[in-house]
């Protein structure tokens, strides 16, 4: 059947689209959320950011179905990985040049296709033809390939321009919403997860940017800054009376001096985990940023207590910088014995940091303090749900 609106073969053109989502049955949603739009002036297949699917009348005629099929998945794939979204965080140079970004995101999606079995037309961009390795996210391509490089244009649902043959903004046929999109991501993931369950043969790829989506990656210098920063207002917030500086109405009062309300900066011990299956690189990265954001709220001198553990507490110190601090020990791991030392401390901290790979026991119940974990390593196993815990990643 050919589409009277633009001489489409729509017959060939959904049959490709149903071979593909029969085929990989976890990208049928996001497939078949995709609006075709007919368009002469497209060379071949393109998308805009808003789930429109251009498509050439004389390319679906010139191409058979099994490749169509492949170029359906192709497309659907920009849209799914954001590359519109990330292409936006680029430099502004990069950005102008929407070609090369166009190749880069092509050599992301075609070697995973590649080695999943799927045909695509001739002529198709691969890492290999630039001498780039598989498996690289566009962004790491980019670094790699010549100047001036120009290849197909996959419409602004890829590089994030809007092409020439796109319809204006979100007007026209049904177009996409970002929060749709955001949903469809997340449902096609969780269908490639349940795939991988039940056949185990997702392809690397589409495992890497599934677990993205559904654990996304968290700068985990932000993430403990910010459980430290809080743990700091939350240790703070205890606000007392003090008469070493009077109240400002005392003078209102004759003979009558008023305390006035002080919030104390909170005291900190930092318990490192000296063991031997510490990585010291994460670990001074991990007590840097922990003794960097201390400072930044106030939190200094001998108010910072650190203290190197395994199984036993080998080194207590005061510290004001990690140049200071002493690291003994490297035997067994009980982090618990580092957590009770620093609260049976004449100065009681407010807050405990551990600094761990996290193979230790931990506490039987939750101590009245704050007590953050920094996990040191991918495979760190997660402490009880009550710890407060951000792992730390190279």
């Amino acid at each position: 059947m050919t589409d009277p609106r633009g001489g489409l073969d729509t017959t060939r053109l959904l049959a490709a689209r149903y071979r593909a989502a029969s085929d990989r049955p976890y990208l049928a949603s996001a497939l078949y959320a995709l609006t075709v739009v007919p368009s002469a002036d497209v060379p071949t297949m393109g998308v805009d950011r808003h789930w429109r699917c251009y498509v050439s009348p004389a390319f679906v005629d010139a191409t058979p179905v099994e490749e169509l099929a492949g170029v359906w998945i192709h497309e659907v794939a920009h849209l799914l990985r954001d590359h519109h979204g990330r292409a936006g965080r680029l430099s502004a140079a990069d950005q102008r040049d929407r070609y090369r970004v166009n190749v880069a995101q092509d050599c992301e999606i075609n070697d995973d296709l590649l080695a999943d079995g799927l045909r695509l037309p001739a002529g198709r961009v691969e890492p290999r033809l630039y001498g780039l390795p598989d498996g690289q996210l566009f962004e790491v391509y980019l670094e790699g390939l010549p100047p001036h490089v120009r290849e197909h244009d996959c419409g602004s649902g890829a590089h994030g321009r809007p092409a020439p043959w796109e319809l204006p903004g979100s007007a026209g046929p049904a177009a996409l919403g970002e929060a749709e999109a955001q949903a469809l991501r997340r449902h096609t993931a969780d269908a490639m997860r349940a795939h991988q369950r039940a056949r185990g043969n997702l392809p690397a790829g589409w495992r890497r940017w599934a677990e993205q989506v559904l654990e996304p990656t968290v700068d985990w210098r932000q993430a403990l800054s910010g459980a430290v920063r809080e743990a700091a207002a939350w240790a703070a917030g205890a606000v007392d009376y003090t008469y070493r500086r009077p109240s400002r109405r005392t003078p209102a009062l004759r003979g009558v001096v008023l305390p006035s309300l002080r919030r104390p900066l909170p005291r900190v011990a930092v318990v490192v985990d000296t063991s031997g299956s510490m990585g010291d690189d994460e670990l001074a990265a991990a007590l840097g940023e922990v003794t960097g954001v201390l400072r930044e709220v106030g939190v200094r001198g001998n108010r910072v207590t650190v203290l190197a553990c395994d199984a036993d507490v080998h080194a207590v110190s005061r510290v004001t910088s990690t140049e200071q601090v002493t690291l003994g020990g490297g035997g067994g791991t009980d982090m618990r014995v580092g957590i009770d030392a620093a609260l049976a401390a004449r100065d009681r901290p407010g807050i405990v940091i551990v600094l761990t790979d996290g193979f230790t026991p931990w506490p039987a119940e939750t101590p009245s303090c704050r007590l953050i974990a920094a996990l040191i390593g991918a495979g760190a196993p997660r402490p009880p749900a009550w710890v407060e815990t951000v792992r730390v990643t190279g």
